[in-house]
């Protein structure tokens, strides 16, 4: 079955970004110069604080998935109402200074969670289904995108394979016994590593925007702005593909996924 013009358009759209994300470079238009000086003001030691601030931010947006996302299949998303929740977060936190970023950001977390079912639903997506929640927390890999990524050609598919042994183990695992004990779920422990991972390379990006000395600094509530809107983005693209994987079977969907790669960079499906 061959796509419709207007589903053969959200593909495009869609693989446009999910392939190239560009987070850093809409921060480096924000902020109105490159990342790179804001990461060498960043002290090393916050690193590994906004990494391990990033993992809790994950954790908590894990329980708010599992116990408390309202299930409304067809609604509209409303990018606009958690946009603008989410800049009055990054206000507050930019007001309160550097060290707010440790307090803001599992709040801003939960709140972008929101929004990504929001936008699940829009696109037909059941929330009753505890793999279609897991799969709003994929949103927040599929937004980190990384260097060592682009180097080993692990787009948008190669991402979703490596996160799909560890969705069905958490899956399985709620399923059968909720969210339980962080210690004793080593697949839920899997899970929440490889999300805070890559979200976590988000964040440090966030937080050297957030520190770059600029003539009218930028404050933390355009940060936050582009922040959600990235993972918002990326949240459309991500449940686009997976209505028309619905819609047309994903052997149809990756093959014609494929085809707009160019030449060089093109994988077989078989290979994967």
């Amino acid at each position: 079955m061959a796509l419709s013009h207007q589903d053969y358009l959200s593909l495009k759209r869609a693989y446009r970004h999910l392939e190239y994300p560009a987070f850093a470079v809409r921060l480096a238009d924000a902020v109105g110069t490159p990342l790179e000086k804001g990461l060498k003001l960043l002290p090393r030691p916050w690193y590994r604080r906004l990494h391990r601030c990033a993992e809790n931010a994950i954790w908590k947006a894990l329980g708010v998935a599992v116990t408390s996302l309202d299930n409304k299949p067809g609604t509209p998303s409303r990018d606009v109402y958690y946009k603008l929740l989410s800049i009055a977060s990054g206000a507050v936190g930019g007001f309160l200074g550097g060290p707010a970023l440790l307090v803001e950001l599992p709040f801003t977390t939960v709140l972008m969670l929101r929004s990504i079912a929001d936008i699940a639903r829009s696109e037909g997506e059941d929330l009753d289904d505890i793999a279609t929640r897991l799969a709003c927390l994929e949103v927040f890999a599929l937004g980190g995108r990384t260097k060592e990524d682009d180097a080993a050609d692990a787009g948008y598919y190669g991402l979703r394979l490596a996160l799909e042994r560890p969705v069905a183990a958490a899956s399985s695992y709620i399923a059968r016994n909720g969210l339980g004990n962080r210690a004793g779920a080593p697949m839920l422990v899997d899970f929440i590593m490889m999300i805070s991972s890559r979200f976590g390379t988000t964040v440090s990006e966030k937080a050297a925007a957030e520190i770059v000395p600029i003539v009218g600094a930028v404050g933390g509530a355009l940060v936050n702005s582009v922040f959600i809107q990235h993972f918002q983005v990326m949240a459309h693209s991500h449940f686009t593909i997976r209505r028309l994987e619905r819609k047309y079977g994903p052997r149809l969907i990756r093959a014609e996924y494929d085809k707009l790669r160019p030449p060089e960079y093109k994988l077989s499906y078989a290979s994967v």
